[in-house]
């Protein structure tokens, strides 16, 4: 393998699962990509979802910290809109005191929720337009100096945790340019503008005290299998999954009713946040993921292991990891 990898753990609750279970699988993934070489894991903020389990972001991250030695582990990532700056800067800044230069923060501008979640949130839907402003602000209490005066982050001042912007659109992009900061791309769902936005990203970019050079992290969807069929049956099971999340209104559609619906033009669009997915057997995973990361321009890969059950998510990243020739811890 020619670049990193790293995870992406969804924290996935999977069907007859509760989030005790799904937290456990957490803990158990990123005990294996520690010990196979992965470099880090990241937890995404998502909120009123009834198949994931990372809402509290933070806290799932302290929580597998502790559970693990040496994995790098952060947010991919706090919707930053959602929160005050000094907040996000505290979780973090007691991470990173908590388990030194083992945490990362990646930022996004998205709710992470739909309209009414928003509300239950207390988030001003406007408060979007202000993120530049607020990553600047984190930034201050994080690695000084603070842009509110009297104002410090404790724990946070002085801890320098590293700031990843993450994106879909060339707006993230040119921000994480500007700024001078890592940038990394949601092709894992998002699959549409990659190739533009890392372009401009690259373009762009201005170097910065904590980045001297651009960084790309491109997301993609991993399923590897044992053999091809057990593959492609885990990501049918995958794609009928977020169906129910996204069309169900909280009911699991039976496989019949699920299918019907990814055969419809409706369907077709989750299909197509899926556009880039290595199915099948580790060495056909390999084959794709090598060459998606020639495609995507990207520095550093971050894997989101793709299925509804514990057990075979966990046999995908142990495969993957053996067939891309990682170093075992």
């Amino acid at each position: 393998m020619t670049v990193p990898l790293s995870i992406l753990d969804l924290a996935t609750i999977g069907k007859g699962q509760t989030a005790a279970d799904s937290f456990a699988g957490s803990v158990a993934m990123a005990q294996l990509a520690e010990k196979l070489g992965y470099r880090r894991v990241w937890y995404a903020e998502h909120h009123n979802m009834s198949s994931i389990a990372s809402s509290a972001t933070s806290v799932l991250i302290a929580h597998v910290a502790a559970n693990t030695e040496s994995i790098r582990l952060g947010a991919g990532g706090v919707m930053l809109p959602n929160h005050s700056p000094l907040t996000i800067a505290e979780q973090f800044g007691t991470l990173e005191t908590l388990h030194p230069g083992r945490i990362d923060l990646g930022l996004g501008r998205a709710p992470g929720s739909d309209q009414n979640t928003m509300r239950a949130l207390r988030r001003d839907p406007m408060s979007a337009d202000s993120f530049p402003q607020d990553v600047l602000e984190l930034q201050g209490y994080l690695s000084g100096p603070t842009r509110i005066p009297g104002v410090e982050a404790t724990p946070g001042r002085g801890t320098n945790v590293p700031l990843y912007i993450l994106g879909s659109s060339l707006f993230g992009a040119r921000l994480a340019a500007q700024l001078g900061l890592p940038f990394a791309f949601a092709s894992h769902f998002a699959p549409n503008a990659l190739q533009d936005a890392v372009a401009v990203y690259r373009r762009e970019f201005k170097p910065s005290e904590q980045q001297a050079s651009p960084h790309v992290i491109a997301g993609v969807n991993v399923i590897a299998a044992d053999s091809a069929p057990e593959a492609q049956e885990i990501f049918r099971d995958t794609l009928r999954a977020r169906v129910s999340l996204f069309f169900g209104g909280g009911r699991e559609f039976t496989n019949d009713e699920a299918d019907m619906i990814l055969d419809s033009p409706q369907g077709q669009h989750v299909s197509q946040m899926m556009k880039y997915s290595a199915v099948g057997t580790p060495d056909a995973v390999m084959e794709y993921v090598d060459g998606f990361a020639q495609h995507a321009d990207a520095d550093e890969l971050i894997v989101a292991h793709q299925s509804t059950g514990t057990e075979t998510r966990l046999r995908s990243v142990e495969l993957l990891a053996e067939t891309a020739g990682l170093a075992r811890v």
